[in-house]
């Protein structure tokens, strides 16, 4: 007989939680003005709202807490994640933040000015916000594939060269301080980006003299994809396949509360000396110095342990199961997901689980609410809400895609779970005909609105 797939850990701690009712769910969530954000955690029973800083930390991460360096400067938990940084990622300079826009603030504080164009696969919330803060452009080069949700394409995180080359002939070098690759494409889907690809667009990009940038929240995911999805790497190690990705980056950006696992951290690495100094004024007046950045001694180590736990094949290949063993349920239940299935989450397809909610009315914030009140499940939309409004003309920016986002934190859920997701779901999939409105905006901040908004129905 050939031996079940077992999660490559077991489990020492565990966390009680409360279970609600559907009353006490609705009472709740239009207390929060229905903006799941605003939801006490004790109010919810699966939390996917994001994976960001929600993983469970190894035995070994704890342990190097204990030996964190707190000095202020020249601490040994500095040189520990250096050489961690350097040894995986190979950048010769870092700084740390305290976490992933954190180091978007210091680096395009020193990169971005008004007026610049910053070309990318899908940026994020906080990347785009911070370019538009600074009263620059961030242009979508993503492929179209990305796009379809029912197709089938193994890298819908690829930059499309022409719609890349096409901004570099418009706007040139002196506009474009960077193009950001974010691996794995979160806003499409946490999809991945090919090895091909990141080549490709640090050749073309070389060819015009602009540097690349890679938003590397979720690189080991990106790694791992490329191991099992792209001819040629079948063999090699995730670490092999990670050093190659960071060959063609000249800078990256790291929300370390994903794929190193930890609870809070981030950092900038750099190439460049020059930039690597000019940096670092922003570093201090942002963060902390330059040999902390916001970030305790304790932080650094078990940051500096994660990012070798989660650069492990066998730790891939679970914490990506779970997420496909998820979307392999919506699948089979008939629900609409982007496929195929991303690596740190389950993305569903709100227009076509509610086509009969007007798209203003908000369709992927609508079905996480229905979503939460059948089961006390918090996903995260990743739609409208958080396209936000054009800073020029201030109209609301429908995007192409109007997903919920299943997040799913790392080594803290079973399949059990999995399986009370689902099911809460497919209830809400079978009701999904007298799902006829959605909900409108009271009151929003200027930027970044999803986190603070404030809904009524419609």
């Amino acid at each position: 007989m050939e031996l079940p797939f077992a999660e490559s850990y077991k489990i020492k701690m565990v966390e009680s939680v409360r279970r609600s009712s559907r009353q006490e769910r609705e009472q709740w969530i239009k207390e929060a003005s229905y903006n799941l954000f605003n939801l006490k955690s004790d109010y919810v029973f699966i939390d996917l709202l994001t994976d960001s800083g929600t993983g469970a930390m190894s035995d070994k991460q704890w342990s190097e807490i204990m030996l964190g360096d707190e000095s202020y400067a020249g601490a040994r938990s500095y040189t520990k994640m250096k050489e961690a940084i350097q040894d995986i990622m190979g950048f010769p300079y870092f700084l740390p933040t305290h976490q992933g826009r954190a180091a978007e603030n210091v680096l395009f504080s020193t990169l971005v000015k008004e007026g610049n164009i910053i070309p990318g696969n899908s940026h994020f919330d906080t990347t785009k916000g911070h370019i538009e803060f600074r009263k620059a452009t961030a242009i979508d080069c993503t492929i179209a594939e990305a796009f379809d949700t029912t197709l089938n394409h193994p890298f819908k995180g690829n930059v499309d060269l022409k719609k890349l080359e096409a901004v570099y002939k418009q706007y040139g070098k002196a506009r474009i301080p960077f193009t950001v690759v974010t691996i794995t494409c979160n806003s499409s889907g946490g999809q991945p980006v090919s090895l091909a690809n990141l080549k490709a667009v640090y050749e073309l990009s070389r060819q015009y003299d602009i540097p690349v940038l890679f938003d590397s929240a979720r690189f080991a995911e990106n790694a791992y994809f490329i191991k099992i999805r792209e001819k040629g790497y079948e063999e090699k190690t995730i670490r092999q396949i990670v050093r190659e990705m960071y060959q063609y980056a000249d800078m990256a950006t790291m929300s370390s509360k994903k794929d190193a696992i930890v609870n809070m951290g981030g950092f900038i690495g750099i190439r460049d000396e020059n930039l690597f100094r000019r940096a670092c004024t922003f570093n201090i007046m942002f963060e902390g110095y330059i040999t902390y950045g916001g970030m305790s001694g304790r932080d650094m180590n078990a940051l500096a342990q994660g990012l070798y736990e989660g650069t492990e094949f066998e730790y891939l290949q679970t914490r990506v199961g779970q997420v496909q063993y998820l979307g392999q349920k919506l699948m089979d239940y008939g629900i609409p997901i982007q496929y195929p299935v991303g690596g740190h989450a389950v993305f569903i397809d709100a227009k076509k689980f509610l086509p009969k909610v007007p798209t203003a009315q908000l369709q992927a914030q609508t079905l996480g609410i229905e979503l939460y009140i059948e089961g006390g499940v918090r996903g995260v939309e990743i739609g409208t809400l958080l396209a936000d409004r054009d800073p020029v003309t201030r109209e609301n920016r429908y995007p192409e895609l109007e997903l919920l986002r299943l997040a799913i934190p790392r080594r803290v859920y079973t399949n059990n779970h999995m399986d009370y997701i689902a099911a809460a779901l497919k209830n809400v999939w079978d009701r999904r005909d007298s799902i006829t409105s959605g909900y409108s905006i009271i009151k929003e901040a200027p930027i970044m609105r999803h986190f603070t908004v404030e809904l009524e129905k419609a």
